[in-house]
């Protein structure tokens, strides 16, 4: 059975043969993917599309290395987890931060205020977050002087804040933006941004607990769906290798204080009271 590519393809499979530079290619090959046929026979077509996007994802990887090796803007990643603020400029970005942790970025009407990444730190009910305002996304990023350094920025990010100002921006943001693999969390002046932040992270909240005694403050950060035996780990390896069992007060159990062993699934807000033999 034949593939039968439309138009849309054979357009986009113009563009990745026109392509001069590496960034071009990829662009292009995404575009493929997309209006690429689903069905049976295209099978063979889909994962060469996706062998070629890997090979140069990693091509564009390797050139973002190098060249973020040559400028100043390396961050260490710290916290449960890392958001980078991306938007066009005076869209908000160094405001947010502001709001939103102890950073004190300068704060200027006119455009292009921030030059380099701006770092603060959210806390969310005891949980350290690690917040990045990323300067000004424009058009033709990646081949600005630091865009490749700050790309790469954005990509070890776990949470991606995009601001804009109409929907032309947000056109610019999503053609110099089009290859991140990273949850995002659009903007939009809402109600309770860090609740939704916490959300689209993926994570849950854990508290532990000795017997007889409140709960620990602050919390754990561990993935959705992590078991005792994570939190254990996270604790301590003697508590994973002396386990007896576990008493949990929350959303996870029928009742509070059930006892539970270490394949337990934990709920965000949990306390966990760990016995060992």
């Amino acid at each position: 059975m034949a593939t039968n590519p439309g138009y849309e393809y054979a357009n986009a499979l113009k563009k990745y043969h026109e392509a001069k530079t590496v960034n071009e290619k990829l662009k292009a090959l995404h575009e493929m993917l997309q209006t690429a046929p689903k069905h049976k026979s295209a099978e063979n077509l889909l994962a060469d599309i996706k062998a070629k996007i890997a090979k140069y994802k990693k091509m564009v990887e390797k050139e973002a290395s190098q060249k973020k090796g040559k400028t100043k803007f390396s961050i260490k990643k710290e916290g449960s987890a890392t958001i980078c603020i991306v938007g066009t400029t005076n869209s908000g970005k160094s405001t947010l931060l502001k709001d939103l942790t102890n950073a004190k970025p300068e704060i200027a009407p006119y455009p292009f205020t921030t030059k380099k990444p701006e770092v603060g730190t959210l806390d969310y009910n005891g949980i350290k977050l690690q917040v990045i305002e990323i300067p000004s996304i424009v058009k033709n990023f990646r081949d600005t002087k630091n865009g490749l350094a700050f790309l790469s920025i954005i990509r070890m990010s776990d949470l991606v804040i995009l601001m804009f100002n109409n929907d032309k921006e947000k056109k610019l943001l999503e053609d110099e933006l089009y290859d991140l693999d990273i949850p995002i969390l659009t903007y939009t002046n809402q109600s309770n941004l860090n609740d939704k932040i916490w959300n689209k992270l993926g994570l849950i909240k854990v508290y532990t607990k000795q017997p007889g005694k409140e709960k620990d403050y602050p919390p754990v950060a561990l993935k959705k769906n992590s078991t005792v035996r994570e939190l254990a780990e996270h604790v301590h390896k003697d508590f994973v290798r002396k386990f007896k069992f576990a008493r949990v007060w929350g959303k996870s159990v029928k009742f509070d204080s059930q006892r539970v062993g270490m394949d337990h699934i934990m709920q965000d807000n949990d306390i966990v009271e760990l016995h060992i033999k």
